[in-house]
């Protein structure tokens, strides 16, 4: 309703884009509304960009924690508890968007949402594991520089760049200090032990409604996990069920809200059936 009014939005809810990004940016087109992105990495994706066309873009990466098992073996992970899931290294979260990020598929998410905020298609799109969690997006230029989003893992700041742009206000965060971090580190992501990266990395290049799908069983999976009728790595194993249905396979991209809402019912209930 804000875009369709051609209000500016900052969005949040990375879901949404998810599940119908190209009918919220259709929406956005047509009300002459601007979307700036406020999730950390997203934020500082474009502020890195500095306002440069995406043609000048190579590629882009988000960074991300590892969550609370980044360096546990799979067998441990197997075998995770819900507490366990919830305890976050850098940020103290809601239970669901917690477990997301245990599992990583928060960051398959925000490979979605990067690819309809930015246009770019799932193979200039990369995540890099950063415990340090001081850089939280780089884009790399087609002339081999690469600018960095760097600041503490406070959502204050990209609020209140979202809030004050074009202009800049005091986030009240604390300053960055790359002394007392002393280094900074970077992994490639295990899709061995963190599968959910590989099924988000998946639904992009499939295309359809596939995105809309994997959201909605991974919404439903989670619930189950947090009421502890299921264990960590089937939440995983049930987005995968589901997506390689023929019938989800064939389901074409959502082309407005309502035939987002529709898939997304359509993909709880087969979710529900593969967790019965």
């Amino acid at each position: 309703a804000a875009l369709r009014r051609g209000a500016t939005v900052a969005l949040a809810n990375k879901e949404a884009m998810v599940s119908a990004g190209a009918a919220v940016l259709e929406i956005a087109r047509a009300g002459h509304a601007t979307i700036l992105p406020l999730d950390s990495e997203h934020n500082s994706i474009f502020q890195a960009l500095g306002g440069a066309p995406m043609d000048q873009v190579e590629r882009i990466a988000l960074t991300a924690s590892g969550g609370p098992f980044r360096t546990w073996p799979l067998e441990a992970i197997a075998a995770a508890t819900v507490e366990q899931a919830l305890k976050h290294p850098n940020f103290a979260m809601g239970a669901k968007i917690s477990v997301d990020s245990a599992s990583m598929m928060n960051k398959g998410l925000e490979l979605i949402e990067a690819h309809f905020l930015f246009g770019l298609p799932e193979d200039r799109l990369d995540v890099l594991v950063h415990p340090q969690q001081a850089i939280h997006g780089l884009v790399t230029f087609t002339d081999g520089s690469v600018n960095a989003g760097m600041a503490v893992p406070d959502m204050r700041v990209p609020m209140a760049h979202c809030l004050a742009f074009p202009e800049r206000s005091d986030s009240g965060a604390a300053r960055l200090d790359l002394v007392a971090i002393g280094r900074l580190e970077f992994f490639a992501p295990d899709l061995d032990r963190f599968p959910a990266l590989r099924l988000a990395r998946q639904a992009l290049r499939h295309g359809g409604a596939m995105a809309t799908v994997l959201n909605a069983v991974n919404e439903v999976a989670v619930a189950a996990f947090l009421e502890k009728s299921i264990g960590f790595l089937d939440i995983v194993k049930s987005v995968e069920t589901v997506m390689n249905l023929p019938s989800m396979a064939a389901l074409s991209a959502p082309r407005s809200i309502e035939e987002a809402e529709a898939i997304d019912r359509l993909a709880r209930a087969r979710a529900r059936e593969v967790l019965s």
